[in-house]
């Protein structure tokens, strides 16, 4: 489990370019397909709760994401052939109970399919990553696609993380993303 701290921005394609340009370095390409799951009565959603099981360059991960206690989402993640191995590994990382029982009625809801282009960064006070992402959203028969820069702490000081992330949104002039792709995904899907 770990407290998860990431700033999203909307991009087009010329300002990706741009950073990474700006940024230059061993950037990690990594081919993301992501399906999100919730119950046919969304329990996942009204708890807040996103369980993901996402292929990253073909390695299976299942992911749960939940509000933290004072802000900030916490995050359980495990490596995970497909969704059923990935929930038991979750429990066992301290995810609630309640997942146990909610999981057997999880069903795909939505998805993404976007390529990563990362690079770990080593801030005064902090470790960074710096994500640029290319893609699709899928969700009720629709696409939607998107571009988007996250800036996500890996170690060290959120502070020195945050000022990085807003050092970067005016250098480039991005604007922040409200919604999680999961959020955006879910909507074409009819709703969250």
């Amino acid at each position: 489990m770990s407290i998860e701290l990431e700033w999203k921005y909307q991009a087009t394609e010329d300002t990706l370019l741009a950073i990474e340009q700006a940024f230059p370095g061993a950037y990690q390409r990594i081919a993301m397909a992501t399906t999100y799951f919730d119950t046919p009565d969304h329990a996942f959603s009204r708890r807040h709760w996103t369980l993901r099981h996402r292929l990253e360059n073909g390695a299976g991960v299942c992911t749960l994401k939940m509000p933290a206690p004072g802000g900030g989402r916490v995050e359980y993640e495990a490596p995970a052939a497909d969704l059923s191995s990935g929930v038991a590994a979750l429990i066992d990382q301290g995810a609630p109970e309640a997942l146990l029982q909610l999981a057997p009625q999880a069903r795909p809801r939505c998805s993404a399919a976007f390529t990563r282009r990362a690079l770990r960064m080593e801030l005064p006070g902090a470790v960074v990553e710096l994500a640029l992402d290319r893609g699709t959203l899928s969700g009720g028969g629709r696409e939607l696609p998107f571009a988007e820069v996250e800036v996500e702490r890996k170690e060290g000081q959120g502070e020195a993380a945050e000022a990085f992330a807003q050092r970067l949104a005016e250098q480039f002039d991005l604007k922040i993303e409200p919604l999680s792709k999961f959020a955006r995904a879910a909507e074409l899907a009819g709703g969250v």
